[in-house]
């Protein structure tokens, strides 16, 4: 029988290394040692009770960022303060907002935070504080959960709002005239967790802070802005796409830290010829296990629901077999109840529970104590959000571990193999285009809703009333005498854009398992396309639903629940046309090229697919109408690379090095891999060569397709790195794609084309795969 004897964190990692079975997968171990604390007095000008409420909770100095932030706030400089996870960014903007209300009582504050449980979190440490400051503050969330009687309340009488960019767009602004106490006395707008504002939701986001800092101006408020960021390469850029400001950057750290090891991990390859791996799942939980049995508080992360549940069940019952914990072992993600949430977060910072499964729904700054050991299982899709999940161990003083391990996916497979990706170099950049005209023009609806405009009145990149003319053609705005130009239509603007979507249209999926029908949510219409076409089996919150029939003019699929043991994937036919060239410049082999281009979809079969094995169980038909997307895209063509292929071999080369260049992409602008579609043809109609496309996968783009083009070098040899460094004999899902011929090294054709596109040839043996192990 196992005994469960306590150990200190730094001894289990040491008997862990000892075993051959777990040490021959650590790919990388780097030791990040001990930082003392850099620290700065309380400024002068502080609230004697905010100074006394501080030292009652044993805060009895400020680290340098935080004095260097509120100092900043208090000259009434706009500031974006970025810090690791646990280095006390809450109190660069708790302390302005604090001093405010204690000056001003009838001062304003809005937070805006990208989930409800961080909102949540961030009023009950404000009320803390302000309760040990002696200070009766009236803070509050405004969210899709608070009651009808108490939204009245914080209307009127709410001294800091806190809500979400979702409710701002919907609930707050187009509402703004029962809201003008907020609007007029507002001194202080908190951006947090500034680096999720990316791709589609940031280029939304960044026009929602143009509407609300108008209406700002409208009632009189010029309000100072305070963005706090995990790292990333370039925070001050984004924070200025986001507000239209120019605000200083804080980013030197003064928060001490304890020694911290961290560990990449990659599950040992089962099968050479198809470089199947061991699961990573399984093997996040043998690396997680001696922890928990030896005390150590644990995180285990899972990238998707399904996923945490497997963790879970698996963590619980092998701690069962062996007298062990169990019931201090919880899950963590969306679908549980606020108050289920509530009390898991109550727990970890108590003690109570050991040992937590969760998406990422806990790598944002939701306070849950400090703990021993994160463990990843799979690479969270950015090294920001990769720092954010290691960042929940080690909040203490003490030795913590943070444990990488890699999936079979390309893009893990990548990281794993390049340690400095990670832990050398500046993380990624996010990226956002607030004038992407899809985008653009749905908020002016909002903004012309919310109040009307003036002539030559300008809203983001200019001037907008040739915007407004075309809005104006469509029966939504009207020019009156006076040369303003007013809403005119009985639609309702904000309900009709989604912040998380560039499409204007959504497929709402109906529930109607139950007696009453319910919405269980909502697809974008190319998503819908794949996942709730006609026999498809939807997944939603783990649970199994069977879509009876979609009604694609009316936007609805109707599912019921079933248990079945297989899953559908739905086969999408691309085509894509160029339409406009906006740069290109010659390249080793060919030109790379950046422009607009039109792609149609068509999906026409489905495939039933066993749970676990993949098996093809069955398949079907779809008749859906083909969809158009007009976007951007950059590709690259190969005009001499191609000189001497036979046809076959370079369709299989293109598909191989299209596949490992889509991972390389999503891994350097941080992007998930589907904002990236990859159409490869071996004579391309617009240029007569072979040409590899990656297109955004969103209406006008935004943005991504400008970034590769510019690092057209580093994507090449990145990809080649990708493919050269995976031990599998002849390609496989973790490099080049799935082989669709045994017979064909597709690892050896997609390594030449890109070494004639430039990249230097990478061996393609195992021994590529180094192993530094410190």
């Amino acid at each position: 029988m196992r005994t469960y004897a306590p150990a200190p964190t730094d001894e289990v990692l040491r008997r862990l290394l000892e075993d051959p079975s777990l040490a021959s997968a650590v790919v990388h171990h780097e030791v990040v040692p001990p930082a003392d604390p850099i620290t700065a007095p309380f400024p002068a000008w502080l609230d004697p009770r905010i100074e006394a409420g501080l030292r009652s909770r044993g805060i009895d100095t400020l680290y340098s960022h935080q004095a260097a932030a509120i100092e900043a706030v208090h000259a009434g400089e706009d500031v974006v303060v970025v810090t690791p996870t646990a280095s006390g960014k809450t109190l660069c903007y708790m302390l302005p907002v604090l001093q405010a209300l204690a000056q001003d009582p009838s001062a304003r504050a809005l937070f805006l935070f990208p989930t409800k449980a961080l909102g949540q979190d961030q009023v009950a440490e404000l009320a803390g504080l302000a309760a040990a400051s002696e200070l009766a503050i009236s803070a509050a969330t405004y969210d899709g959960d608070t009651p009808a009687p108490i939204r009245s309340a914080i209307r009127t009488a709410g001294q800091v709002v806190v809500t979400n960019p979702d409710m701002l767009h919907s609930a707050i602004l187009p509402h703004h005239t029962k809201w003008f106490q907020l609007f007029e006395q507002v001194q202080v707008i908190v951006i947090d967790e500034l680096h999720t504002y990316r791709g589609v939701f940031g280029s939304h986001v960044a026009n929602v802070l143009r509407r609300l800092l108008r209406l700002c101006r409208h009632y009189g408020s010029n309000p100072v802005i305070v963005c706090a960021s995990a790292t990333i390469g370039n925070p001050a850029e984004l924070a200025a796409q986001l507000t239209g400001r120019s605000p200083r950057l804080i980013d030197r750290n003064g928060a001490p830290r304890g020694e911290r090891h961290l560990l990449l991990v990659n599950p040992p390859i089962l099968d050479l010829a198809t470089g199947a791996r061991s699961s990573a799942l399984t093997h996040a939980q043998r690396w997680a296990l001696p922890f928990l049995r030896a005390g150590r508080q644990t995180i285990v992360f899972g990238r998707a629901r399904v996923a945490v549940e497997i963790l879970l069940t698996g963590l619980r019952e092998a701690l069962r077999e062996h007298l062990g914990p169990r019931s201090r072992i919880r899950g963590y993600r969306g679908g549980y109840l606020p108050t289920e949430r509530r009390a898991i977060e109550r727990g970890l910072r108590s003690g109570e529970v050991l040992g937590v499964v969760s998406t990422n729904a806990l790598e944002l700054g939701v306070d849950i104590g400090a703990l021993d050991v994160s463990v990843l299982a799979g690479y969270p899709g950015s090294v920001a959000g990769t720092w954010q999940q290691f960042g929940r161990a080690g909040r203490r003083l003490e030795p913590s571990v943070g444990i990488l391990v890699a999936s079979a996916s390309p893009v893990d497979q990548y990281v794993i193999h390049h340690p400095e990706f990670l832990l050398d170099r500046t993380p990624e950049e996010a990226r956002i285009d607030p004038d992407n005209l899809h985008v653009l023009l749905a908020h002016l609806r909002c903004a012309t809703f919310e109040r009307p405009f003036e002539a030559g009145e300008v809203f983001g990149p200019g001037p907008v009333d040739d915007l407004l003319a075309f809005l104006g053609e469509e029966g939504h705005v009207r020019q009156a005498a006076d040369d303003r130009w007013y809403w005119s239509s009985e639609n309702f603007p904000a309900s009709e854009v989604s912040l998380r979507s560039a499409a204007p249209e959504n497929v709402v999926i109906i529930d109607t398992t139950p007696d009453r029908p319910r919405v269980l949510g909502e697809v974008d219409l190319f998503s819908a396309q794949v996942l709730v076409h006609e026999r498809a089996i939807y997944l939603h919150d783990s649970v199994q639903y069977y879509v009876d029939r979609l009604e694609w003019g009316e936007r609805k699929a109707y599912v019921h629940r079933v248990d079945v043991d297989h899953y559908t994937y739905a086969n999408r036919a691309v085509t894509l046309k160029p339409l406009d060239v906006f740069a290109e410049a010659a390249t080793p082999g060919g030109r790379r090229v950046h422009g607009e281009v039109m792609v149609a979809s068509l999906v026409t079969l489905f495939k039933k697919l066993k749970f676990g094995t993949d098996e093809n169980v069955g398949w079907g038909p779809i008749d859906l109408p083909e969809l158009e997307l007009q976007t951007t895209a950059y590709w690259i063509t190969g005009e001499t690379a191609s000189v001497g292929w036979r046809r076959d071999d370079l369709d299989v080369a293109l598909v191989g090095a299209g596949r490992a260049l889509q991972a390389v992409a999503a891994v350097l602008l941080m992007v998930d891999p589907h904002d990236l579609g990859l159409v490869s043809q071996v004579r391309s109609p617009h240029s007569e060569s072979p040409t590899i496309y990656l297109y955004e996968a969103m209406p006008g783009g935004v943005g991504l397709s400008e970034r590769l083009w510019a690092r057209h070098d580093e994507l090449i040899l990145g990809a080649a790195q990708l493919v050269g460094a995976c031990p599998c004999e002849s390609g496989c899902p973790a490099c080049t794609g799935p082989r669709l011929d045994p017979l064909v090294d597709a690892k050896a054709l997609a390594l030449r084309l890109l070494a004639d596109l430039g990249a230097k040839r990478p061996s393609a043996s195992p021994a590529s795969a180094s192993r530094a192990v410190a």
